[in-house]
């Protein structure tokens, strides 16, 4: 594996243009010549940015050219009626894309360069190291099914009104010429799967026919294509409603043989990789196994705040009956009473729809940062090729096409049966559906990638760093309460604790899982006994935590970090911090790792404050 470039070399980079003092004649300090802003420097600093952004833009060009269905999730709709294959051969353009681009960035002199295209360069050398180490080592290609879906950058074709709807059909049509071939590279490229994936592939992969169902064959009879457009894609569309049929019907077999033969891969990827990959995934200039220490002891503050809160509010819901010695017994008590506050099956989706108008008017209200009001946000259910994964989630529109819809996926629990649907509603109760809603909606997910699309840095927007955007979600649940919401109701308060308390188990679950070994029974009793969590969250939690690797340890690293950079600017600011003004600087640089935004912050705070030294 080639090396990770620290985010030290960042910080290193951001004051290696310090003045340098020297001795006057006369005794009095003067400034060495190589120091100063002279002209010369910035003319040479001007062309080393020039020439970095015409490589990085370069580079951009050819990375949708190389993954156009991330084009299309970009918004870059030029490369949407073209579909990579992903055989041998594309592997292995993408091990070139990385090593080329990773020789003409070494020849950047950075040294030259300012504060920001330094830290896009830190990003861009991450990203291509990571892209040869997952073909070269983690190989995914060849043990998670659930990698292979067309569904997502069809239906974002269909959906977005980026064109005329002929002009998309058409886009459409000639896109699903290679699904046969998509298909065929993936069940070549896979050995042996991991159980846990192959039942997602399965599932996601039925629900990606609907991509290409009844509703779509009523588009294209009502569209003003000619009659033999009109039979190609009807041609096409049957060979790709067969590729993805057969792809099921392959996974299915193959899942017959493996439940034979009990040989499935491992899921859990062990130490090595799982190091490797937090380095690359979080960049947070920690390992995953200081950060899961540290989540142990977070685990027990917030253990002893719960029963804090619970203590005092005992005698409100249980007025006759003694507290219980245990500290976790007498929280999870008060818990289970707030949750009986809950929602319906028929009412969950329309609860979420009513409470994003209250949580914009309260933002606005504090004045906490600026709402952009033209930027839609649309509140559906999960479509059934994205089902299977989490609960609620965010599909924001990239950066090159800033103004279509932002869609907030809600998990269908209609068709729950009435055991499923009341563990699922005790645990997304009234208190903790406001916090779902700050956390994906308003000011989380949905205000950060609105305000990464406006960020100068396309680079910080599209190597979005998944600690960063976690991070702030998270962020902002505890900020929203600290500013008055819910007017600081000890029952809020509570709740949010036991939600603050599942970000930190997510990373004490996710290393135990896959470092550790631990199983599914363990994983349950730190979940419902010590996360106060309901059955069947955990038990989703569970799933989700054998699909995917590092990633649940993304909330509480980029939450820690954001909440102690906050913290940091109020020391250096005192009476001049302004909270808006922080969370807009904040999010103006894009999904960059929050140590890369640090060294942005406190670079621009030097500008402004240059007689008060340097930045620790």
């Amino acid at each position: 594996m080639k090396q990770v470039i620290p985010l030290l070399l960042i910080a290193l980079a951001l004051t290696a243009c310090e003045r340098d003092p020297v001795a006057k004649p006369n005794g009095e300090m003067a400034e060495n010549v190589n120091g100063t802003e002279s002209s010369t420097a910035k003319l040479e600093t001007a062309e080393a940015n020039r020439e970095f952004q015409e490589l990085a833009d370069q580079m951009v060009e050819e990375l949708w050219q190389l993954f156009p269905s991330w084009g299309i999730s970009a918004g870059y709709y030029e490369v949407a009626d073209q579909m990579e294959v992903p055989d041998r051969d594309f592997r292995e353009r993408v091990v070139t894309f990385s090593n080329s681009y990773l020789r003409k960035f070494k020849d950047i002199d950075r040294s030259q360069l300012d504060a920001a295209h330094r830290s896009d360069l830190a990003l861009i050398e991450n990203f291509l190291d990571r892209m040869e180490w997952e073909v070269a080592q983690f190989k995914p290609h060849e043990w998670n099914p659930a990698e292979y879906n067309v569904s997502h950058p069809f239906a974002l074709i269909i959906n977005t009104e980026y064109a005329p709807l002929d002009e998309r059909l058409r886009t459409f049509s000639k896109r699903m010429e290679k699904v046969p071939a998509y298909y065929q590279a993936a069940q070549q490229s896979l050995r042996k799967p991991a159980a846990p994936q192959l039942l997602l592939a399965i599932q996601q992969n039925e629900g990606a026919l609907t991509v290409f169902g009844e509703e779509l064959e009523q588009q294209l009879a009502d569209s003003g294509l000619s009659a033999e457009e009109k039979q190609l894609f009807t041609q096409r569309l049957a060979a790709a409603r067969g590729a993805i049929q057969g792809y099921v019907d392959f996974l299915k077999s193959m899942q017959g043989d493996l439940d034979d033969s009990g040989d499935y891969k491992d899921f859990r990827i062990g130490e090595d990789l799982y190091e490797q990959k937090f380095a690359y995934d979080i960049q947070i200039g920690m390992t995953g196994k200081e950060l899961y220490q540290r989540a142990l002891q977070e685990k027990d503050r917030l253990h002893a705040k719960m029963a804090e809160l619970a203590s005092e509010l005992w005698p409100k819901y249980f007025p006759d009956q003694p507290r219980p010695e245990d500290p976790l017994k007498m929280t999870a008590e008060v818990l289970d009473k707030l949750s009986e506050n809950h929602a319906t099956k028929a009412t969950f989706k329309a609860e979420v729809e009513k409470q994003i108008p209250e949580l914009i008017a309260f933002v606005n209200e504090k004045d906490l940062l600026t709402l952009d009001p033209d930027k839609p946000l649309v509140v559906r259910t999960t479509p059934p090729y994205m089902r299977g994964f989490s609960v609620a989630s965010i599909n924001a529109p990239g950066p090159y096409d800033k103004t279509a819809n932002t869609y907030y996926n809600v998990m269908p629990i209609e068709d729950f049966s009435d055991e499923q649907a009341e563990s699922f509603l005790r645990e997304y109760n009234s208190y903790l559906m406001q916090i779902l809603n700050i956390h994906e909606a308003i000011p989380g997910h949905y205000t950060q990638l609105v305000y990464a699309n406006k960020s100068p840095s396309l680079i910080k927007s599209i190597l979005g760093n998944g600690a960063m955007v976690e991070g702030w979600a998270v962020y902002t649940e505890r900020m929203m309460l600290e500013a008055g919401y819910g007017n600081f109701s000890p029952e809020l308060w509570l709740m949010y604790y036991k939600w603050n308390l599942r970000t930190v188990i997510n990373t004490i679950l996710d290393y135990e899982i896959q470092v550790k070994g631990i199983d599914e029974q363990q994983a349950m009793d730190l979940m419902v006994r010590q996360g106060f969590q309901q059955k069947a969250e955990a038990m989703g939690k569970w799933r989700r935590a054998t699909l995917s690797q590092v990633q649940l340890t993304s909330y509480f690293a980029g939450y820690s970090d954001i909440l102690a950079l906050r913290d940091e600017m109020k020391k250096k600011l005192g009476d001049d911090f302004d909270l808006k003004e922080f969370h807009e600087e904040f999010l103006s640089y894009g999904n960059a790792p929050v140590p890369v935004i640090r060294e942005l912050m406190l670079a621009k705070l030097e500008e402004k404050q240059p007689d008060q030294g340097t930045p620790d």
